[in-house]
């Protein structure tokens, strides 16, 4: 009885080693993103596009009146992702470049954003990162002239927003896709918001 005990206890112990060894995570694993694109108008689902502009490879453009962001690749090329942006009285346009880049981010909503909604006061001290976190799976904060601007390029809970135009001025992808993106971009990426 107690050698069965042991080696099931055993087991389980080595069982919970190999998985966090992997480097799964909870989320990883609970969460499939790949689903998220169902449904998703094809003009807006990742993929690679014909780029002639003049910006060079690994540079991001932003496309807030058609809702795509373009990782400018080489050989004439770019990843092209579909976004949703800020509504009308947040948009933005610039240059700024990535200095932060933070894996399932906490959020702080900005003090302007809980005065215009205050429901959101009881997260003025964060949200934990994870799936219902507007910043989704993964974040790249943006700054101008080495000062937080306020906008970061990020994930969404919010799948069906690709396309639209009603975020805070913030920069939103397909979970999947912004995982896709932060894993090809370092820190010093330029920015261009049209």
């Amino acid at each position: 009885m107690i050698r069965g005990l042991c080696a099931a206890f055993l087991c389980a112990l080595v069982v919970t080693v190999a998985f966090w060894s992997s480097g799964a995570s909870a989320q990883s694993v609970r969460f499939n993103f790949n689903t998220e694109s169902r449904g998703l108008d094809k003009k807006f689902q990742k993929q690679m596009v014909a780029y002639n502009g003049r910006e060079a490879p690994g540079t991001i453009i932003i496309d807030t009146k058609n809702r795509f962001l373009f990782l400018v690749m080489p050989g004439g090329q770019a990843m092209r992702y579909g976004v949703g942006v800020g509504r009308d009285g947040f948009a933005w346009s610039g240059e700024a470049t990535i200095e932060s880049k933070q894996e399932w981010p906490k959020w702080f909503p900005p003090k302007e954003m809980i005065a215009r909604d205050p429901k959101l006061a009881p997260y003025s001290t964060g949200m934990a990162g994870g799936p219902e976190n507007p910043l989704g799976a993964r974040a790249m904060y943006l700054y101008k002239d080495g000062k937080d601007t306020l906008f970061r390029i990020h994930g969404t809970s919010q799948p069906w927003s690709i396309g639209q135009s009603l975020s805070s001025g913030c920069i939103r992808l397909l979970n999947e896709d912004v995982i896709d993106l932060y894993e090809r971009v370092n820190l010093g990426t330029t920015v261009v918001v049209q």
